[in-house]
């Protein structure tokens, strides 16, 4: 006779089900960045083809007048500022791995100040704009490419300065003198998870950046 009790299934360890539900939450943590990344990339698709089939269907003046053009220098600064925020929290998350909590904390808000310095020069453009939204398809595309791009450059910003503000109290949790770069306490591992998804993220920014920067202003 077999027990009641006994099961075909084998009973996990506490440790064990702990361990199961923390890679889980890593896991998430891995799917929800890709995951955002692809509603961003959508959302840039569409602004793309409004470029490219504007730009197909519209002649001279009806797609841009010869003095239409945002500002390229203000435009540069806001690509530049992306890139090196991208740069910077790359840095920050390789000391990190190494343990050194005031390189990468410091890395962190440099990459949320950047952030902040691109967002609000994306703004600064919107209002400075000598032409109109209905004025040709090329500005009404830029306008709404600009409206876009400060939601998606400032959501990166927060995103750095969380885990930078994050560190401090992290510190405390686990201890001034804990490895940070290779403990494997939950909480930091689920940090860990989190910092790789936002250098992740930043150098998706980069790379529209890029991309729209030459739409823009090398080919209007």
């Amino acid at each position: 006779m077999t027990d009641s009790h006994d099961t075909a299934y084998p009973v996990l360890s506490e440790e064990a089900d702990a361990e199961y539900e923390l890679e889980s939450e890593e896991g998430s943590l891995w799917t929800g960045t890709r995951l955002l990344m692809g509603v961003w990339a959508m959302a840039w698709a569409a602004v793309a083809f409004a470029y490219f089939y504007l730009r197909a269907l519209d002649v001279g003046p009806a797609w841009r007048s010869p003095h239409v053009m945002p500002s390229p220098l203000l435009g540069t600064l806001i690509g530049g500022c992306v890139l090196l925020g991208a740069i910077m929290i790359s840095y920050g998350s390789y000391k990190f791995r190494q343990g050194l909590g005031f390189e990468w904390n410091l890395a962190a808000w440099l990459c949320a100040g950047l952030g902040g310095v691109a967002g609000a020069g994306q703004i600064w453009q919107l209002t400075r704009l000598h032409f109109f939204p209905g004025q040709s398809g090329y500005t009404s595309v830029f306008i709404g490419f600009a409206a876009l791009n400060v939601v998606f450059i400032l959501g990166g910003a927060i995103w750095a300065e969380m885990l930078a503000a994050r560190t401090l109290r992290l510190a405390r949790e686990v201890g001034p003198h804990e490895y940070l770069g290779a403990t494997v306490k939950p909480e930091v591992r689920i940090f860990r998870a989190s910092i790789s998804g936002c250098v992740y993220f930043w150098w998706f920014m980069s790379a529209i950046s890029l991309l729209f920067y030459i739409l823009f202003y090398i080919l209007p």
